[in-house]
């Protein structure tokens, strides 16, 4: 009985070690290799669109800051469609003065 036992350790050691060399040396081949690079470089192109998702976020949420910030201090909207005929006609006001 002890020996059938071992016998059955031994056979799933070496099941597992045969599968982890198979993997390993899948790796090290030109089309393993490539694979790698690509998981890789799916990972880095996701993690650069995030990157800019978040950028793109940030700017929107600044953008919003400043433009009550000029709001409260000039009095001049700029919180989009108006914006250019409010800056246009403060500039003129300036001008004029």
């Amino acid at each position: 009985m002890s020996r059938l036992f071992w016998l059955g350790v031994g056979v799933a050691v070496g099941v597992m070690v045969i599968r982890r060399v198979d993997r390993a040396a899948r790796h090290l081949t030109p089309g393993g290799f490539a694979e790698d690079v690509g998981d890789a470089l799916r990972e880095l192109a996701g993690a650069v669109g995030s990157f800019g998702a978040e950028v793109r976020a940030g700017m929107a949420e600044r953008e919003q800051e400043l433009h009550r910030m000029v709001g409260e201090r000039t009095g001049i909207s700029t919180d989009g469609s108006g914006a250019a005929a409010s800056i246009a006609a403060a500039r003129a006001r300036g001008a004029a003065n």
